[in-house]
């Protein structure tokens, strides 16, 4: 086994050095990946995030893509180095989207962002072609504009995106159906102008499926177009040295995406990339979507996540870095600070809600109040459910809220809300009523419960394992009992009918029959267990399967590291850092918060030989540490597969 470990670490770095060399970058000392982050592992923008668009200006990129039924609709993102993104604005509140359909597979498709004329704009798709404009990705923006048609054009379709030219004039990329393509000049009222140019030959033969997703981008005079097949996968590219009508004008290139020679890959059929931009260093690099299914583990539920790939050029010839699991040298981009994608903390305290919520239906984005109670957010159903709910990013988390509600009666209920995205569904572990006050927990047919003997106000936390949930109540957020032996969500999980309605899972609260309150929710528990398993990034680290038992090994000299995402230390410092190990010999851990160069470095802990499969507890004392973070763990230098890390954690006073 670890002979084996120590072969796969040398050939992913092997691969690794030839991946350097095809994204045109230049290869420092190796060791120094193992000691700090240069690279990065997909998905960027893990949870469900189908259709992405991009959009560089200057130092910024921004990102937007469908929303379907999630509202406020069209969240957009921003970064500095493609790989860290946070939302920033969302472009359409349900106030000002009357006339948009709310039920799962409907809302808004699309969220196309671009710049021209001196304006941020996003068309998308919602019974026709629409548009918002701003002076500002951060907005405000504009009340939402249709886009006038006439016969020539025809209808209008959906996942259209915008091509600015050199010469700064856009065209809308029309594609409507299976076999329409068009493209069409935009004016600097935002409406078509000019004449159509038709591209239908492009799927006249049903070429590429749907050819669906349309995007275009320009380099060495040529122009690109690159449809994507259908939702589930295929991404091809056509070049032209104008923009014209005339097939024989263009060249088909065939696949964009390079053969998958990594079979450990989950994310296996990319497609709906951006438009590929170029940053300053010459590199290029475009985002594009994918389900996750590995043999015999189905994550499609999770939605299409996206990941961020290396573009390389043969001549002038585009292509796509095969989807991988090995670390991928990062962008030669500066960070901002801002941490991976994952669900945000709250505690609520805000004058305004959060833009990293969204509502599954519009009559819950006005069922709330952050001014009814201080520092708690009041969900306030009518006979229905009403819910506050994030995108679901993580396969291991402990989300945790406090609720205060006085259930009298069966129809009483407020908790944790997990879903799949067309809600059929649904794992909820709520403060409620059976005969008596109870803290239930229950997916499908599987029901688990136990009396309330907290009262109004009680502690909740959902324990996401892989595919095991297991519910939990407390009544100080501090001892934790058990409903019992974990719920299985392989059904939740899974690829859905109607592909999940287009849309992924999503995790919050929600409040039934009566108003409840909540007064936070966290989804990564610094002071649960964090399994290692379940890091977001890694270098020189390896996940070592051991019966049912996960453990996270270094596969080289040089150390390594790995990083849990998103983790909630709180608002008190905790006393310790504790990581549940077992050494061959004398080591040391160091664990850091947000980056293992310009982050922070807050415990160094010494280890102890425990023997081979003995795992023991190691700690170290903590101060002044607080809020959310990302947690790195960095092995120190010393023989390959000598340290085995379970789990860490954060231990109160």
């Amino acid at each position: 086994m670890y002979q084996s470990i120590r072969l796969t670490g040398l050939i992913a770095l092997f691969t690794l050095t030839v991946l350097f060399v095809n994204a045109q970058a230049k290869m420092p000392d190796s060791s120094l990946f193992y000691q700090t982050v240069n690279t990065y592992t997909n998905p960027v923008l893990p949870g469900d995030h189908p259709d992405p668009t991009l959009l560089k200006m200057g130092a910024d990129f921004y990102h937007c893509g469908s929303s379907f039924h999630f509202n406020p609709y069209l969240p957009v993102y921003h970064s500095t180095d493609l790989v860290h993104w946070e939302i920033i604005s969302r472009v359409l509140p349900s106030s000002k989207a009357g006339w948009v359909n709310d039920r799962p597979s409907t809302g808004i498709w699309q969220g196309a962002i671009t710049y021209f004329y001196g304006s941020y704009w996003i068309y998308f798709s919602a019974g026709g072609q629409w548009f918002c404009k701003a002076s500002s990705p951060k907005g405000p923006w504009s009340a939402p504009v249709q886009v006038k048609t006439n016969a020539e054009t025809g209808d209008l379709g959906y996942d259209n995106s915008i091509f600015v030219d050199d010469d700064g004039k856009p065209y809308m990329v029309i594609k409507n159906g299976q076999k329409i393509n068009r493209l069409q000049a935009l004016g600097k009222d935002g409406q078509l102008t000019d004449h159509v140019i038709n591209l239908d030959w492009v799927n006249a033969r049903l070429q590429y499926s749907w050819a669906e997703g349309p995007v275009m981008c320009k380099r060495n005079g040529y122009y690109y177009y690159f449809p994507a097949g259908d939702v589930t996968g295929g991404q091809y590219v056509l070049r032209g040295r104008a923009l014209t009508g005339d097939s024989t004008k263009w060249e088909r290139l065939g696949d964009f995406f390079k053969p998958i020679t990594d079979d450990k890959v989950g994310f296996r059929r990319p497609n709906h990339i951006s438009a590929p931009v170029q940053i300053a260093d010459g590199t290029w690099w475009t985002i594009g979507q994918s389900y996750e299914k590995y043999d015999g583990d189905d994550w499609s539920g999770t939605g299409r996540q996206t990941s961020l790939y290396p573009v390389t050029w043969e001549g002038d010839r585009p292509w796509g870095m095969a989807p991988t699991t090995v670390p991928i040298l990062k962008p030669d981009l500066p960070r901002s600070g801002i941490l991976w994608t994952s669900v945000k903390t709250d505690y609520f305290d805000r004058s305004e809600l959060s833009p990293n919520w969204h509502f599954l239906t519009k009559k819950a984005s006005t069922s709330y109040s952050l001014t009814g109670r201080k520092g708690w957010i009041r969900l306030v159903p009518d006979f229905n459910r009403t819910h506050l709910v994030q995108k679901e990013t993580d396969h291991y988390y402990s989300a945790v809220t406090k609720v205060d509600l006085r259930a009298t009666n069966e129809r009483a209920r407020a908790g944790i809300y997990l879903a799949n995205g067309n809600q059929t569904v649904v794992v909820k572990l709520y403060s409620g009523y059976d005969n008596g006050r109870k803290i239930v927990f229950t997916m499908d047919t599987a029901r688990r419960s136990a009396p309330n003997i907290f009262g109004n106000v009680v502690w909740l936390k959902l324990v996401r394992s892989g595919h095991e949930l297991g519910g939990y109540y407390s009544g100080d957020g501090k001892v934790w009992q058990s409903l019992g032996k974990p719920i299985n969500a392989v059904k939740l999980d899974k690829a859905q009918p109607n592909f999940n309605s287009w849309v992924g899972t999503s995790v919050g609260l929600f409040a039934e029959g009566k108003p409840a309150d909540f007064d936070c929710f966290i989804c990564k528990d610094g002071y649960s267990t964090l399994a290692a398993a379940g890091y977001s990034n890694y270098y020189g680290t390896a996940t070592v399967n051991k019966g049912e038992l996960k453990t996270v090994t270094n596969t080289s000299r040089y150390g390594g590291w790995f990083m849990i995402s998103g983790v909630e230390i709180g608002r008190q410092s905790p006393a310790s850092v504790q990581v549940v190990a077992s050494s061959k010999g004398k080591g040391k851990l160091q664990i850091w918060l947000d980056d293992l160069r310009n982050g922070k470095l807050i415990a160094t802990i010494p280890l102890n030989a425990t023997g081979v499969g003995n795992y023991k507890t190691f700690s170290k004392q903590l101060k002044n540490i607080t809020g959310q973070h990302d947690v790195f763990v960095r092995y120190s230098e010393g023989d390959p597969e000598s340290i085995f890390i379970k789990s860490i954690r954060f231990a109160g006073k």
